[in-house]
This record gives structure tokens, C-alpha cells and sequence, in this order.
């Protein structure tokens, strides 16, 4: 048994000095944060390791959406699954402001006012449908010119090169050949403009192409490893791939969500090496936190290692 040690904070001088401290020194479910920094430095270290990111798109209205876009200008990641709603919040935010808000706002009053709540950001409709309506309404029909039919990666990489902001995670998706698979890409405002005008064009998505792209990555990777933020299709995409290879050999999960109602966006990694998605002596670890609280000291610690 390790003895507790109490925490030092004036000897501390970085990010990854006070994580260290955190394995020795924190209680609770600090301790795993540092379990977690231990996984990540040694999954980004691993040169055979396949390293898998995935998220929901909710972060992208905050803050947190520049670390996602160092994640991928830094090309810490070989691919990344989201939801359509990423593809949303950053090609809005590529053009428009999202505000700071509360969660005690009067969302009658809000509707009055043309302003959507996303948790305590303010969405106003200017930055978000109509922003996005106006940007696809330009991009489909110059993509569709070149090409009839894409998969997702494919998309993403196509309005990055036309978003052209350095501030955009698909901008950089693009400019380093990252695939974003987005599983669910009818489910947002960039699948419906997607739709519609496939109505009057003869435009396809190709999700199968994505699965092809995966099982391709997946069957020749040596090790695969993954940084799982949140739950929902994105982290269920991640680990279904990855049990065609026996299962993850490093795994971080990062939500608020919890197991007991048997939902897959709260199942611990335990649970999924018993479905062989998670390899039995892989390095694991479960971090019960707000995703924008953890994932900033995260990278700043992984920042002076990397």
C-alpha cells in the first residue's frame, strides 16, 4: 500500500508536474485524471499504435473546440468519429460568434428573441441555421461539380478546404488528410442542407466507403488506442471497429454519463472487454468529469511531454 501524500502545490511549476502530484496525492476521481494523462503520454508515444479521438458535438460550441483543432493540426490523431453537430458548430463558428449564456436563462424569452440555449451558450439563429444554410447553399453544388458522391471524410475534407480558416477543425482535417467519420450525418444542419439538395441533384453520401476506410485501418493496425470523450454513436463506433482486432490496447473514457441505466454512453471500460472491444490487459482508465473541465489540463500537461 502507497502511503497518501499531501499535495505541494508551490513546488509544482507545470501542468504535468501537478498530474504526477494528482497520482500521488489526489483522492477520489482526480487520481483517475492522472491515470489518464499516464495513458494518453504513453498512447501518443506509441508509433504503432492506430490512435482513434472521439466526441459529441456539444464542446464544439465552447472553448474547448480549440483543442480538438490542436488535437488534429498536431496530427496527435489518426482518425476521428463525431456527430453531425461537429460538422455544424465549426463551420458556424468559422464565420460567426456563439455568446457566453446561463442555464437559468428564460428559454420562452429566448425563443422570442431568436436565440437557441446550448447548455449556458448562446446560439443566435444568425450563427447557427442560417450561417449554415447560406455557407452549404455556396459549397454543395462547387463539390458537387467534382464529385457525386463522397463519404464522410470525404465531406469533411471538402468543406474544410472551403471553410479555409485556421481556427476550423476541418480546415486542418484537411490539410492533413484526417479523416472525421460522422456516422450519423443526416442528424444535424449540415445533413439536412445535405438532403435537400440531393432532392434536386443526383448527390450521394457513401457511408459504407467510411466503413470500408475503417475496416482498412483496423486490420492493419499493430496496437489501437483511443481518447473517448462523452458517449452516443461517436464512442460506440470507436470500440465496435476496434473489437475486429481483439479490442483497444489503450482506452481513456471522459463523461458525466453514468452506467446504471444500462446506457452505452455510461458503460465503463470494463464492460466493454466484455464484449472484446477492450483488450483484457489493455491500459484503461474511466474519468468522471465535465469534458470541459478535464480535457484543457489534460493537454497542457500532454503538451510539455509530447
Amino acid at each position: 500500500m502507497k502511503t497518501v501524500k499531501d499535495f505541494e502545490l508551490e513546488k509544482i511549476e507545470t501542468f504535468s508536474q501537478l498530474l504526477q502530484q494528482m497520482k500521488d496525492s489526489a483522492g477520489f476521481n482526480a487520481k483517475f485524471l492522472a491515470e489518464a494523462f499516464e495513458i494518453l503520454k504513453e498512447m501518443l508515444r506509441d508509433g504503432k499504435c492506430l490512435k482513434f479521438l472521439s466526441f459529441p458535438a456539444c464542446i464544439i460550441a465552447t472553448g474547448t473546440r480549440g483543442i480538438i483543432r490542436d488535437f488534429v493540426k498536431k496530427k496527435w490523431f489518426d482518425v476521428v468519429i463525431t456527430t453531425c453537430g461537429t460538422l455544424d458548430h465549426d463551420l458556424a463558428r468559422s464565420f460567426k460568434p456563439y455568446y457566453h449564456g446561463t442555464f437559468f436563462a428564460d428559454d420562452f424569452e429566448l425563443a422570442e428573441k431568436g436565440v437557441h440555449r446550448l447548455g449556458n451558450i448562446f446560439v443566435p439563429k444568425e450563427s447557427y441555421g442560417i450561417i449554415i444554410e447560406k455557407k452549404m447553399k455556396e459549397f454543395l453544388p462547387e463539390i458537387w461539380r467534382e464529385k457525386k458522391e463522397l463519404a464522410t471524410y470525404e465531406l469533411c475534407w471538402e468543406l474544410g478546404k472551403r471553410i479555409n480558416n485556421e481556427n476550423s477543425i476541418l480546415y486542418w482535417a484537411y490539410k492533413n488528410k484526417i479523416p472525421i467519420i460522422v456516422p450519423g450525418i443526416t442528424d444535424g444542419a449540415v445533413g439536412y442542407q445535405i438532403w435537400e439538395f440531393s432532392q434536386d441533384h443526383d448527390f450521394k453520401i457513401n457511408v459504407l466507403k467510411d466503413e470500408q476506410l475503417l475496416s482498412d485501418l483496423i486490420w492493419n493496425a499493430e496496437r489501437s488506442g483511443a481518447l473517448i470523450l462523452g458517449g452516443g454513436i461517436s464512442k460506440h463506433h470507436v470500440i465496435w471497429w476496434n473489437q475486429f482486432k481483439k479490442g483497444l490496447d489503450y482506452a481513456v473514457y471522459i463523461t458525466t454519463a453514468t452506467e446504471w441505466d444500462g446506457s452505452l454512453s455510461g458503460a465503463r471500460p470494463r464492460e466493454a472487454v466484455s464484449w472484446g472491444k477492450i483488450k483484457k490487459k489493455a491500459r484503461f482508465t474511466f474519468v468522471i468529469c465535465d469534458v470541459t473541465i478535464a480535457l484543457p489540463i489534460l493537454y497542457k500537461g500532454l503538451l510539455e511531454v509530447i
